[in-house]
């Protein structure tokens, strides 16, 4: 079966497009994930200290009321009816060990739940007076000597977790409870330093403590009838309204994690939801962390997936004109004309779809340098050809076959500047050592950028002490080159007189390369970063922080130095230093 060729244009486009998005949208769900399971980490790491603060505070106090329930005088005290000055001692007795322990505050419940003494009896909320007996720590108490029970104060309104301990006689009969009540306002405003939502939740799954106010007392699953007859019943939210929090589960993450997203619809919020329960108290201590974040690690790998992509429709193509140059020396002057047509369409779509990315904006920057250079060619071509169809006409066979000749060394100018271009895009073995003159590699460098700067009017000042033996990768060399030169390209840019000077020098037993610009130079707290992978000060789209990063490893991996300075005059100076090589070697 055969296709026209806009036919197959379109056919090969739209299994470019495909790839492109299928790599793409691969390598963001990847990333995706491995951002997320990394944040996971991260988060049951964050709240495991969040466990520790909150266990270390209620350890501290858990056995105060036991401690308390052994006062022979609180067990005197409850044997009968307290009252009068017997109450008041109490009173001040409890206050004094409530500052002590600093504590909420502390409560003696008789047989019965009613508070006969508290820490808080001169305040108009005291407790005295008032019976708790159909609070479920009282009847935990009664039933097995410890209750314990997080509420709203039905007489303070301010809610906190009560801890009680049963007072027993000499035979162990029930006399009463003593009563530790703990709030945790301190700790809320430790926990609302971090941007991250932690709350705590109940066996119901209410929220009673969060570091964010409008997240307390929200209700993290349906409540039956029995749960809210139950609430009714102890006052434990005693007059506060309890609202459903909205939320679904996107996409479970382990066993106590998943990402979930809150809100009511155009509302809504993507959260890394971590939980981690705390059995000895029946409560679930949730961390959300804000899944925003995630979506600039997915961003990036999107990026580089599509860089990455069209780097190989790119060299495919490239391979594809080398191939159709060699058939062109093979047809008449017909084919020779569509077949030059052609290339050029080629070229000029590779430089459309070329997306410069990561490691490779290097390789983007000779494509464009490459269509650049074979453009005078080409129509030169045209005009030999031209000439050549006259001359034939004309019956000087003679002078047609000159003009040929001159055709033919047009062809291998072509074919010289894309083999260079293929050579410096094959990747070769990071050990690969050879004895290799500097001065050329820099030649060849400029050569690649030779249109950017002729277009750009940019000055090109070299004091070079040549020749300059080094070992190393040609190639890898070339491309550290190129980096760095486009690199002082984009600095004086902006320059009224653009200038570069590079300057090759002998120093010891190292040979130092230096490439300096007039450009505004790198900002300090830049200076030490410059290096770093992914790290530009290029605007978004222009560049992902790889060129700098990619150069200074390949410099080191061949036994030099790469570094970055300000210079006293203005602009920035690169410095590459390579161990010079002997005639041995």
């Amino acid at each position: 079966m055969t296709f026209n060729r806009p036919l197959r244009l379109i056919l090969a486009s739209l299994l470019v497009l495909a790839g492109l998005l299928l790599s793409v949208y691969w390598a963001g769900e990847k990333a995706r994930h491995r951002s997320l399971l990394a944040e996971a980490e991260a988060a049951h790491e964050q709240l495991g200290l969040y466990v520790s603060s909150l266990r270390t505070l209620l350890e501290r106090y858990r056995s105060l009321p036991a401690v308390l329930a052994l006062d022979p005088e609180l067990r005197q005290a409850l044997a009968g009816p307290v009252q009068g000055d017997a109450q008041r001692a109490l009173n001040l007795k409890l206050e004094r060990i409530n500052a002590a322990a600093r504590s909420s505050t502390l409560e003696l419940l008789d047989r019965d739940g009613l508070a006969v003494a508290a820490s808080n009896w001169r305040l108009p909320t005291s407790y005295v007076g008032h019976n708790y007996a159909f609070r479920p720590y009282f009847r935990q108490t009664i039933a097995q000597g410890t209750g314990r029970f997080y509420a709203v104060g039905v007489t303070t309104g301010i809610p906190g977790y009560f801890l009680a301990n049963a007072v027993r006689d000499e035979a162990g009969r029930f006399l009463g409870a003593i009563v530790v009540k703990l709030e945790f306002p301190d700790l809320e405003q430790q926990w609302s330093q971090t941007p991250d939502l932690v709350l705590v939740s109940d066996t119901k799954g209410i929220v009673f403590l969060a570091n964010h106010p409008g997240w307390r007392y929200r209700e993290l699953q349906p409540l039956d009838t029995f749960a809210r007859l139950e609430l009714a019943q102890t006052r434990q939210y005693d007059r506060q309204p309890l609202t459903p929090l909205q939320h679904r589960t996107l996409q479970p993450l382990g066993e106590d994690s998943r990402l979930v997203r809150v809100g009511a619809r155009g509302d809504e919020t993507d959260y890394l939801w971590q939980s981690l329960s705390l059995p000895d108290d029946d409560w679930t201590l949730h961390l959300l962390r804000d899944a925003r974040g995630v979506q600039s690690d997915v961003a990036t790998a999107r990026l580089a997936a599509a860089g990455a992509w069209l780097a190989l429709v790119f060299l495919a193509m490239l391979l594809q004109q080398r191939w159709r140059i060699a058939r062109l020396r093979q047809r008449s002057r017909e084919e020779l004309e569509r077949l030059v047509e052609q290339r050029t369409a080629d070229l000029r779509t590779a430089q459309d779809g070329l997306v410069q990315a990561a490691k490779l904006a290097a390789l983007g920057q000779m494509s464009a340098a490459l269509a650049h250079e074979i453009n005078q060619p080409l129509t030169a071509q045209r005009m030999h050809l031209a000439s050549v169809r006259l001359l034939l006409d004309a019956g000087r066979n003679d002078e047609a076959r000159a003009a040929l000749a001159r055709l033919d060394e047009l062809l291998e100018r072509m074919a010289a500047l894309t083999g260079h271009l293929k050579t410096f895009a094959r990747k070769t073995p990071g050990g690969l050592r050879e004895r290799i003159e500097l001065g050329h590699v820099l030649e060849q460098a400029l050569q690649l950028l030779t249109p950017r700067i002729r277009a750009e009017q940019v000055e090109i000042s070299q004091v070079l002490s040549v020749p300059a033996w080094v070992l190393g990768d040609a190639i890898r060399l070339e491309q550290v080159l190129v980096n760095l030169l486009r690199n002082a390209l984009d600095a004086v840019a902006g320059a009224e007189r653009p200038r570069i000077e590079v300057t090759l020098r002998h120093e010891g037993e190292q040979w130092s390369l230096e490439i300096a610009d007039n450009g505004p130079g790198i900002a300090g707290e830049h200076l030490g970063n410059v290096f770093d992978p992914f790290f530009t000060t290029k605007p978004v789209g222009e560049g992902l922080g790889l060129g700098l990063a990619v150069s200074y490893g390949i410099v080191h991996e061949l036994g030099g130095r790469l570094e970055a300075a300000n210079r006293p005059e203005g602009g920035a100076l690169f410095r590459l230093v390579l161990p010079a090589a002997s005639e041995e070697t």
